[in-house]
């Protein structure tokens, strides 16, 4: 029971290669799932500070009209 036989380690090997390794879909999903966390993270840094008045979170889109009047 104190040390792991070759087929322990074997069937370790091909669960980590499975979850981590190579093209398979699993890799690819976990890259996706890390790119979404990093994207949220990203997000949640952005302040309304740096955009135009108009355009900040909350505000609807406005026409080229819209835009004309309110520089006048």
């Amino acid at each position: 029971m104190g040390s792991f036989s070759i087929w322990h380690w074997a069937i370790v090997a091909i669960i980590v290669l499975l979850l981590f390794g190579g093209r398979g879909k699993l890799s690819g999903l976990m890259g996706d799932a890390a790119k979404g966390v990093r994207a949220f993270r990203d997000g949640l840094k952005d302040t309304d500070e740096d955009k135009p008045r108009d355009e900040r979170a909350g505000a609807l889109p406005r026409t080229e009209s819209e835009k004309e009047d309110l520089k006048q």
